[in-house]
């Protein structure tokens, strides 16, 4: 599950805007540390080819879900864009 919040279209400050941060979640209910490690190193790697595609300045926090650690890394991969796709869809409805 991805939330993402984009940055202010509002905002006149001349300064170019900064990059695009993203945050990890994968709590106990993922597994062991061994496990939620492994979990939070496949998105960390799954979100770096896609962090162009986010708009500079916006926000995004990546949740992993108890089913992460029995998944593929191609189905990890799917899920996230799936996730992403729908987080952004979101974030430019809520801001129009």
């Amino acid at each position: 599950m991805v939330h993402l919040l984009l940055a202010d279209p509002e905002q006149t400050d001349p300064t170019p805007a900064e990059p695009a941060r993203v945050g990890f979640v994968v709590s106990k209910a993922v597994g062991n540390a061994v496990q939620r490690n492994l979990v939070k190193r496949r998105l960390r790697e799954i979100v770096s080819h896609r962090l162009s595609e986010i708009p500079d300045g916006a926000l995004a926090v990546v949740r992993a879900l108890p089913a992460a650690q029995r998944a593929s890394h191609a189905e990890l991969r799917d899920a996230v864009d799936r996730s992403m796709d729908v987080a952004t869809r979101r974030a430019q409805r809520s801001r129009a």
